[in-house]
């Protein structure tokens, strides 16, 4: 194995939120490892198939009030991960059921499984589902939001943009919406064909090699399948009838230019869609955040999926 391709493993590893080993970190010494943890105050039901008798990873975890509740708001985490790693286990959304809303954390096929749209299509069977079993599970069917980062944010960026592409709803409940209400959007690409031309001096990764993410997520070279770049980039679909979008990212991401969220913002401002970008000075891929970045997310949930009186009572 060469220098370069290492030096893409290590950086797609990192994309995953894994050290260059591959392997998870183990745990201190004097903390034995543990399962997902469940917050406070829920309930979850792992495991959920939303394609029955479908892939391995067509499963979702859903987190509910232990004390119930009728129509009640989702947000769905998309885990992030390059496309060739990542869990639904650990969901960050989870805290979320504290303050009244349902939490949905979705595993989808990884590129390793099958090139793209395969991950959208799964993102968004399970939205059906979700929506198809929302008597069942006491959701509301019109208030449905999405978060995800890195490529967990590409894939809810197109759960935003994607409502009326028919060829991305494949699957179980055709008939059932996979739209969504309201999507946060944590440093995901945007537009596969400039991502390498944006990264910078810094990047940790070559966009356009053969073996980097987002070719293996297309099956060839990004600059040599340059219409399978298109179909996989958000920014291509974007209509005045997407979902409106917080987008997060750090202006010093080693991993994703942050210029992809900035063009991305500009194309939903431009088609009339409610998009606001806040950029993190000095952040990361992830890292360098601080709690201004959690009340901005929890801001736009309450504002977008839960009625005014609701929101101002909750904690």
């Amino acid at each position: 194995m060469n220098q370069t391709t290492l030096l893409t493993l290590a950086a797609a590893l990192l994309l995953a939120g894994l050290p260059a080993t591959g392997q998870p970190a183990p745990p201190p010494a004097d903390r034995p490892a543990r399962g997902p943890a469940t917050p406070p105050g829920a309930k979850v039901l792992r495991d959920l198939e939303y394609v029955p008798g479908g892939h391995e990873r067509q499963k979702l975890d859903l987190y509910l009030p232990e004390k119930g509740g009728d129509n009640l708001p989702l947000i769905v985490w998309i885990h992030g991960g390059a496309w060739r790693a990542g869990s639904k286990d650990n969901c960050p959304a989870a805290r979320f059921v504290s303050r009244g809303y349902a939490v949905a954390s979705v595993n989808y096929r990884l590129s390793q499984h099958a090139t793209f749209p395969a991950q959208i299509q799964d993102c968004k069977a399970a939205i059906r589902w979700l929506r198809a079993h929302a008597q069942e599970y006491h959701l509301d069917p019109n208030r449905f939001g999405a978060w995800g980062s890195s490529a967990g944010g590409h894939l809810v960026a197109l759960l935003a943009t994607t409502g009326g592409i028919a060829e991305f709803d494949q699957g179980p409940h055709p008939s059932v919406s996979s739209r969504v209400q309201a999507v946060v959007d944590f440093f995901g690409p945007t537009d596969l064909l400039l991502m390498g031309a944006q990264a910078g001096p810094n990047s940790r990764m070559n966009h356009d090699a053969p073996d980097s993410p987002e070719s293996l997520l297309i099956g060839g070279a990004v600059q040599e399948n340059k219409e399978k770049a298109r179909r996989a980039s958000p920014i291509n679909y974007v209509t005045p009838d997407d979902a409106p979008m917080l987008l997060v990212h750090g202006d010093a991401d080693p991993l994703v230019p942050h210029q992809q969220s900035i063009l991305l913002h500009e194309a939903l401002k431009k088609a009339g869609v409610e998009a606001s970008l806040y950029l993190v000075k000095g952040g990361g891929h992830g890292n360098g955040f601080g709690p201004e970045v959690q009340e901005r997310v929890r801001d736009f949930f309450d504002q977008h999926l839960r009625p005014a009186r609701a929101a101002a009572a909750a904690p």
